[in-house]
């Protein structure tokens, strides 16, 4: 028998300074049987660094044509394709040429260095793609507030996130390796 996804509800404050964008948002994460909790959590941040009304998450790692998480326009054109993890360089091309921006969060701190060594040239080329990096250290706080039902409240500002519920309270920032135009 086929394993189901695990089901987690998260009801989210936001208030992106920096965006000036805020929001109460209940979501819904299905977490694939092969994903772990950090990854998980990661694509939960990274939907609250890009919150909008229209952004959603995709059939994640059951779809090789999807992205994590992304937004529409009107005509159903592809305006934000965020990927997660460290995908091949033709995977990224690709996104590239099909969505306006994307982004990408890299994590899984000695992997991700020697992935970033191996690729950094080629993704020089894609001005349209930005790549974060979140370390171990981070990444393993932010797990620490995963619980099937969460509440959280998150602040965005100078690009540092404040990210808190009823028993913790984390400050993350980005390593940024790669920047929209570079």
């Amino acid at each position: 028998m086929a394993l189901k996804a695990t089901i987690y509800k998260a009801t989210v404050n936001i208030a992106d300074m920096d965006r000036q964008v805020y929001s109460d948002t209940v979501l819904t994460l299905a977490q694939h049987p092969s994903e772990t909790e950090q990854r998980m959590m990661l694509r939960l941040l990274a939907w609250i660094c890009h919150a909008d009304e229209r952004l959603s998450f995709t059939k994640g790692l059951c779809a090789d044509d999807e992205p994590e998480i992304w937004l529409h326009n009107d005509h159903n054109g592809i305006v934000l394709w965020v990927e997660l993890g460290l995908p091949e360089e033709k995977r990224l091309r690709k996104a590239c040429h099909q969505s306006e921006q994307v982004v990408l969060y890299a994590y899984s701190e000695r992997a991700a260095k020697v992935w970033w060594q191996q690729n950094q040239s080629k993704l020089t080329s894609h001005n349209n793609l930005s790549v974060r990096f979140l370390d171990d250290a981070q990444l393993k706080q932010l797990t620490s507030m995963c619980t099937r039902n969460m509440q959280l409240q998150a602040t965005i500002q100078d690009g540092a996130i404040w990210l808190s519920d009823n028993q913790n309270n984390v400050e993350l920032t980005f390593e940024t390796w790669k920047t929209l135009g570079e």
